[in-house]
């Protein structure tokens, strides 16, 4: 685990923490490549807490989260949730999808994505999930190594709406009976 980062699963009440930090992340990751109006809407409506809420309190086992947080300060600096496979994103019977996987780029480099991805996958393997399926920007190279890294390959494509705008998603699986 990252040195002076803990994950935890996410809990009621942490849902307004996981919608901070799901907005934060996202206009980190793309306010240089998607128009601030469509940034500010997609964050009201997918980064709410209500949403998060939903994912935590879910009795399907597809659905958990997961939040990282300083150790020293407890302020939150990541999260990862998985999911029941949701559109845009299109998948077979087994699979999980890794909704969302986020830390903030200060953190970038300790350890963190990976331990956050590893808990997402050990998730996955528990309840018996045959595949884990995901959607990321096609620009956003980063996401896509780190993806690459973790063992995940492309397998197709998706088109993801953020406001009023639309982008090419790629979708990548990775097979969890390996």
């Amino acid at each position: 685990m990252a040195l002076g980062i803990t994950i935890r699963p996410a809990v009621p009440g942490d849902e307004i923490a996981l919608g901070v930090v799901g907005s934060a992340t996202f206009l980190e990751s793309y306010s240089e490549t998607i128009p601030g109006p469509d940034l500010i809407s997609h964050c009201r409506t997918q980064h709410a807490p209500e949403i998060y809420k939903g994912y935590i309190t879910s009795n399907d086992p597809n659905y958990a989260c997961w939040i990282a947080e300083s150790s020293a300060t407890k302020a939150p600096i990541g999260y990862a949730v998985t999911s029941a496979v949701e559109a845009p994103t299109e998948g077979q019977p087994g699979d999980i999808e890794l909704k969302r996987i986020y830390v903030f780029s200060k953190y970038h480099g300790t350890g963190t994505g990976r331990d956050l991805m590893l808990r997402a996958l050990k998730h996955a393997r528990e309840i018996g999930a045959k595949r884990m399926l995901l959607g990321t920007y096609d620009q956003n190279h980063r996401a896509v190594a780190f993806y690459q890294r973790a063992g995940f390959e492309k397998i197709g494509e998706r088109r993801f709406p953020v406001g009023d705008q639309i982008f090419d998603d790629i979708v990548m699986a990775i097979n969890l009976n390996s």
